[in-house]
């Protein structure tokens, strides 16, 4: 309908204002992106109780089921039709999400929901800081390294293994964001990720089945990996994918920076993880690095570092 053909009705006065629909977006938005995060954390959590049965890989399998579950059918990927210039890397990006869930629930499993997801976290904080050159990111680089020391202390007590799989959780979160570049130019949609996720959930079949062999999938487990899959992937996909239709991506990401506050609150609340004081400081400062990077980012070139929350924990 054309302009010239079109009546406006006259405004009522319940109608609202330009600024109060604007005011009411962004409200909505800082609340949905605050019911994504904390169940992103908090499905991560949950997934933690199964550990002692099914342990991280047959988590991280569940979850992955879960996830492919839910994209393939609102992707609906043509996969016969897929060219090798699309295929390649969405191969890669299959592999980075079976390698990038299992060092992160690994690293869970051994130094904790909030130190794990703290250290991941310096992957898209590494992508955004390596692509600027300007003094503030060096500033917030130079602090993050600084938040990563004072959170870590190393020691001769240090789980050098668990630091060592959430750094390569935070080097997979970096490579989905490069690969992400890649097939985001390629394949129309979701289609990539939900291809890949289904690539890495059948991967992981082999790990249900042998659990399923050895009676150890049992209700409860098998609750929780499921209860996991849905906090982590299904929630935090449907709201950043509604979300980020109505928020700008820089503040998008400048709340994505609170995600290591939720992971060790998380952490506290469900699993009794009691951090120490600098730790908390570790955490904070790695969170304001990443705020600052991404509050100082020229233009829109952040969103595109910026993945959704789906994929990381």
């Amino acid at each position: 309908m054309s302009d010239a053909s079109y009546t406006a009705p006259a405004p009522s006065a319940a109608a609202k204002a330009p600024g109060d629909a604007r005011s009411g977006s962004l409200l909505g938005g800082v609340v949905t992106m605050l019911g994504s995060g904390l169940s992103n954390q908090v499905g991560a959590a949950v997934g933690a109780h199964a550990f002692g049965a099914i342990g991280p890989a047959g988590v991280v399998a569940v979850r992955q089921v879960v996830a492919a579950a839910v994209l393939l059918p609102v992707a609906r990927p043509s996969i016969r039709r897929m060219t090798w210039a699309q295929s390649w890397p969405t191969l890669l990006l299959a592999a980075v999400f079976a390698c990038m869930n299992l060092a992160l629930y690994t690293a869970i499993d051994r130094i904790g929901l909030g130190l794990a997801v703290t250290l991941e976290f310096l992957g898209p904080l590494g992508v955004a800081l390596v692509a600027s050159r300007t003094r503030v990111h060096l500033l917030a680089a130079l602090s993050a390294a600084v938040g990563v020391y004072v959170l870590v202390l190393p020691g001769p007590s240090s789980d050098y293994l668990g630091i060592g799989l959430a750094l390569l959780a935070a080097a997979c979160w970096a490579a989905y964001i490069l690969l992400n570049r890649i097939v985001g130019a390629r394949l129309p949609g979701l289609q990539a990720p939900a291809v890949a996720t289904s690539i890495s959930a059948l991967l992981y079949l082999p790990v249900l089945f042998a659990l399923s062999e050895q009676g150890r999938l049992n209700a409860l487990p098998l609750v929780y990996a499921i209860t996991a899959g849905v906090l982590s992937s299904v929630v935090p996909y449907a709201a950043d994918l509604t979300v980020l239709r109505h928020i700008p991506a820089r503040f998008f990401g400048t709340f994505m920076s609170m995600h290591p506050v939720w992971a060790a609150l998380a952490g506290l609340v469900l699993l009794g993880q009691v951090l120490a004081a600098h730790e908390w400081i570790g955490i904070v400062l790695v969170a304001l690095s990443n705020a600052v990077a991404v509050i100082t980012a020229k233009g829109g070139k952040r969103r595109e570092a910026v993945p959704p929350t789906t994929y990381s924990a």
